[in-house]
């Protein structure tokens, strides 16, 4: 039977997209180039299958499609591996289909979590059990654009009757400024690629505390959920319900309850109107 394993902000690791994308494909030896291409489900079927031998009909699984209800075939897949192992985990299909990086980066961060508690370092030949199919769009050479040079049409300005007059001034110019031109060039382009680089870090660090944040207000809201029966039941519940609340209502060192005068009111909604 599986480990289950719970995603929240004491556990989950700050792991960037790229080493998210470098472990998936390392340790199934596919060749994704982004988060968005593990909607398929195909990638955690494998992973199922590398981690419970046998839980997982590997042929069923659609590697390389790009149709939708494939994708929910996949799913099924994966889902009907989890009810093997008593994984208690939801899968959201619904949204990891559609293709967002949000849900699907933040699915993948749960799945890193299980396999890093379920797995036992046995060896797996992936490209072996899917028989030798390439995976992930990383791997496709980009089309040849050779014929744009040929196009060009340069050899025919040479013998034109003005490149005399304006060869003249480039002339003179590389000696006054060219190496000053290519080190800034040198700078701009470093200077860029930092301002990309510090981009993705800070959406990278925006999608985890949205993250954070939902599954606060989640947990947050079963609890007062269950404030809320006990407060109702409090004069009939017995000892029990005594006992849930003093867990509730327990605080830490350091931390003391507010008051109810020093609590500022919930702000109003916005559109509504007295009557």
């Amino acid at each position: 039977m599986a480990v289950n394993v719970y995603a929240t902000s004491g556990s989950t690791e700050n792991m960037s997209r790229h080493d998210m994308l470098a472990w998936v494909n390392e340790c199934i030896q596919t060749k994704f180039a982004k988060i968005e291409e593990l909607c398929s489900g195909a990638a955690y079927c494998q992973f199922m299958d590398m981690l419970f031998p046998g839980c997982v009909q590997v042929k069923k699984i659609k590697f390389n499609t790009k149709l939708e209800h494939e994708y929910l075939t996949n799913f099924k897949v994966l889902q009907a591996s989890f009810k093997k192992m008593n994984v208690d985990k939801v899968v959201p299909v619904d949204r990891l289909v559609k293709g967002r990086f949000q849900d699907n980066f933040e699915f993948l961060q749960w799945f890193k979590k299980f396999f890093d508690a379920n797995y036992d370092g046995q060896d797996y030949d992936a490209i072996g059990m899917r028989g030798g199919e390439e995976v992930g769009s990383g791997g496709k050479p980009a089309r040849p654009n050779g014929m744009a040079k040929p196009m060009s049409g340069m050899p025919k300005r040479s013998p034109a009757p003005r490149p005399a007059p304006v060869a003249s001034r480039p002339a003179v110019r590389p000696a006054m400024g060219g190496g000053a031109r290519a080190a800034n060039g040198g700078v701009n382009m470093q200077a860029k690629q930092q301002i990309e680089e510090l981009n993705a870090q800070v959406l990278e660090m925006k999608l985890t505390v949205e993250g954070l944040e939902k599954e606060r207000d989640f947990y947050f809201g079963k609890l007062r959920d269950v404030e809320v029966m006990c407060q109702e039941n409090e004069s009939t519940g017995g000892d029990l319900v005594g006992k849930v609340m003093d867990i509730l209502y327990q605080t830490e060192d350091g931390f003391a309850v507010p008051d109810e005068e020093d609590v500022p009111p919930p702000p109003e909604e916005e559109g509504e109107e007295e009557y």
